[in-house]
This record gives C-alpha cells, sequence and structure tokens, in this order.
C-alpha cells in the first residue's frame, strides 16, 4: 500500500491551503521520480499539477480534487454562518447516546435542549421487562460492572429514561448517531420506545468522515463540522420504525437467532444497523475457545506485546485492531476484569497499587492456551455473563458463535 501523502484529520476539518502545498511538493517528487508508489497509479504523460491533486485527494478519501475542494469549502461556509445551517428551534430535542457532542452543538451555534441516553447497551443484559425490572436490572449491573454507587445510578438512570419518555409527541427532535453497536443500540432503543413519534423526527447518521483515516465518532469531530452535517439529516419513516421494534425485540430475546438474521441482511431501512448487530453478535463467546471478538482481541495484543500496560492494550484496540469501535476506557476495563479476578484467570494483572491504566497485563498459562483454542473459557469458572437477552451461564448450555458468524447451540 502506498504511504499516506498527506497526515490525515481527526475532527475532520481539511485546510485547502495546505493540500495545495503538498500537492506542489508531490509534484516535485512525481517529476523527480522520487513518489515511485504514486506515480505508479498515474499514466505514462508527465506529471502535472491536477495529477498530484488527485492524488491528494484520493488520498483522503475523495474522487477528484473539486470534490475535495468542494467538502472544504462546505464546512468553511457552515463555520461562517452558524445560525443559517443550525436552523433549529429551541424546542427541538438533540438525543445522542452521551454527552461527548453537547459543548460543540452549542459552540456551532444550535439552540434546542440536548439529551442523552448513556445506557451502555452493548454489555450486560438487556432483556425485553418492563420499565421498573428494567431499569433495575441495568442499574445494578451498571453499578457491579463499573465499580459505582448503585444509588447514583438508579439516579441517572431514572432521569435519563423519565427524558426519554417525553420524546413521545414532542414538535420536534433530532438523533445523532454513528456506525457502532453502542450508537445503533441506543437508536433503536430510542425508537422501539416510542408510542407516539415527535411531530419531525430526523436522523443524523454517519459511519466515516472524509479525510478522517480513523473515524471512531461524532463526539471528534469539530463543531462547524457538525454544523456541516445539519443538512444532512433525514426524516425517521414508518418503516425505520418498524425495524426498530423488530431489532430491539430480536436484541432482547434470549436466543440470538432473530437477531443474527437480521444482522446478516442487506436491505435494512437503517442502513448502519446490520453491521453493528453483527459485530455486536461476534460478542457471543467462539465455539472453539469461548471468547468474545473484543476479549480475543485484547488477548492477541498482550499476546504480541508480552506484559503491557491495560491503557496501552485499551489503545492499541481502538486506534487499529476493533473493526467497528466502540468502547470507551471505562467499558473496556470492565470488560477485562472478569478474565482477571476469575478464580481460573486469563490475565494476569500487576502494580495493583497504579491507577489501572498503567498496570502491567500478561497472559496467564491458561489464557495462553484458551488464546490457542487449547481450552475453552466458559469451562473455566468464567463468570455469568450477558450479551443483549442471550445468557451465558457458568456450566450450562449456551449460545456460541460459529467461524462462519452463525449462531450455534453449545452443551
Amino acid at each position: 500500500m502506498p504511504a499516506r501523502l498527506s497526515s490525515p484529520s481527526h475532527d475532520g476539518r481539511i485546510n485547502l491551503e495546505q493540500q495545495r502545498k503538498r500537492a506542489k511538493e508531490l509534484l516535485q517528487r512525481l517529476r523527480s521520480g522520487t513518489a515511485p508508489e504514486q506515480l505508479a497509479l498515474l499514466g505514462p504523460a508527465s506529471p502535472r499539477l491536477a495529477d498530484a491533486q488527485w492524488l491528494i485527494a484520493r488520498d483522503l478519501g475523495f474522487a477528484s480534487w473539486p470534490k475535495l475542494k468542494a467538502h472544504i469549502d462546505a464546512i468553511d461556509f457552515a463555520a461562517r454562518h452558524p445560525q443559517f445551517i443550525a436552523d433549529d428551534e429551541a424546542a427541538t430535542q438533540h438525543w445522542r447516546c452521551g454527552n461527548d457532542i453537547s459543548h460543540s452543538l452549542r459552540l456551532a451555534g444550535f439552540t434546542g435542549a440536548f439529551q442523552m441516553l448513556s445506557d451502555p447497551l452493548v454489555m450486560g443484559p438487556v432483556r425485553d421487562v418492563p420499565t421498573a425490572p428494567y431499569r433495575a436490572l441495568r442499574s445494578d449491573y451498571i453499578s457491579q460492572a463499573y465499580g459505582l454507587e448503585l444509588a447514583e445510578v438508579q439516579r441517572k438512570m431514572d432521569t435519563e429514561y423519565a427524558d426519554l419518555a417525553r420524546l413521545d409527541g414532542c414538535p420536534s427532535a433530532v438523533l445523532w448517531c454513528e456506525a457502532d453497536a453502542y450508537d445503533q443500540l441506543f437508536l433503536i432503543r430510542v425508537l422501539a420506545g416510542l408510542a407516539k413519534p415527535p411531530q419531525r423526527l430526523k436522523l443524523i447518521e454517519i459511519d466515516r468522515m472524509p479525510g478522517v483515516e480513523r473515524f471512531i465518532g461524532i463526539g471528534q469531530l469539530a463543531p462547524d463540522v457538525l454544523a456541516w452535517l445539519w443538512p444532512q439529516r433525514r426524516a425517521v419513516d414508518g418503516p425505520m420504525l418498524q425495524l426498530a421494534r423488530e431489532a430491539w425485540a430480536a436484541y432482547c430475546a434470549p436466543s440470538p437467532l432473530a437477531w443474527a438474521q437480521l444482522a446478516h441482511r442487506q436491505d435494512l431501512a437503517l442502513p448502519l444497523l446490520a453491521p453493528a448487530l453483527l459485530r455486536q453478535l461476534q460478542e457471543l463467546p467462539g465455539v472453539d475457545d469461548g471468547l468474545s471478538l473484543s476479549e480475543r482481541l485484547a488477548l492477541q495484543i498482550i499476546n504480541e506485546f508480552g506484559e503491557v500496560p491495560f491503557g496501552r492494550v485499551f489503545a492499541e484496540l481502538m486506534g487499529k485492531r476493533e473493526p467497528l469501535p466502540y468502547l470507551g476506557d471505562m467499558m473496556f476495563h470492565a470488560l477485562l476484569r472478569p478474565l482477571i479476578d476469575s478464580p481460573t484467570p486469563l490475565l494476569i494483572e500487576a502494580q495493583a497499587e497504579l491507577d489501572w491504566p498503567r498496570r502491567p497485563l500478561s497472559l496467564t498459562p491458561l489464557g495462553e492456551q484458551v488464546l490457542a483454542g487449547q481450552a475453552n473459557w466458559l469451562e473455566q469458572q468464567a463468570p455469568e455473563r450477558w450479551v443483549g437477552g442471550v445468557p451465558l451461564l457458568p456450566g450450562q448450555g449456551h449460545w456460541a458463535l460459529g467461524s462462519d458468524l452463525w449462531p450455534v447451540w453449545r452443551r
């Protein structure tokens, strides 16, 4: 693969003058023969500035230099005219699965109320039960997994779900989502729970950002990029609502079969949902090793690096290994704790006096065996775990995921 020609953006903003300068520098290298990989992409004619500009645009994810320039111009316009772009009303509710864009929306000129549902539906039991038992179930899990005071978790849970109930029939609402399982489960949870949709319900969702090499989520984008996204919102229609209800019921079910059927479809009304469901399906234990994909990737990193700090494992996972990043640092810590604290651990955590991101991790002999597929984690006194509504209980038959990414029952 040719080396990158330009420094990737992190927040979605691209400097046009910088790209022009890089194109001129690249042209000199093309003409001197010091950029052979890029030269091979061009025809036999002598390189022109337009060729170098095309290569720069291509490297940033655009089909042409004019399309790159149009994208930059659109974001610049959004930054210069925030009131024109952010034409939301004070009555508009902006919903997100966390508070990562709250401040940026204000800076971009949005005036509507910001609301969030931070319940991490990618982890712990998510069952189709009445409201009060559901909140209690989720509060208990979050309190235990994250080491938080139960009363505080319950208070936050009650507040957020009470706010969500007021979404019914409100004048205007916009949901901000990206492509990962955390966001897509938030999306179907919100839509499935609507008794009466808002009068105007819109959706902004993206799975990539031009010029951003490793797009993690909307929270990394600059305020003017959020303003640029605003005109791209689209109405939530009946098929989307019906799909959300179907997908939410499937995710909460004790069998993953209906969920898997949706995950393998390519014709869904919510186009980013199936890949997210498929990624979340891979949190079921593998048939051979009993590990979720997140656990397996973490163990692979530790095996490759040797003894390595907790935080570096997380950075490597999110920065390079995870195919559809969704974990926060506290979530990652909670995910690995059972592998450390089990009576038959897969990981050794050293220097407990340090903050957890600095504590070194290494594999136990059992961890090496499980990673190699020579032992199954769920047969080694692994603690109880849930993936959506699917229980994984010690010593009992359970659902697992085959190499073809379809669930199988394992006794």
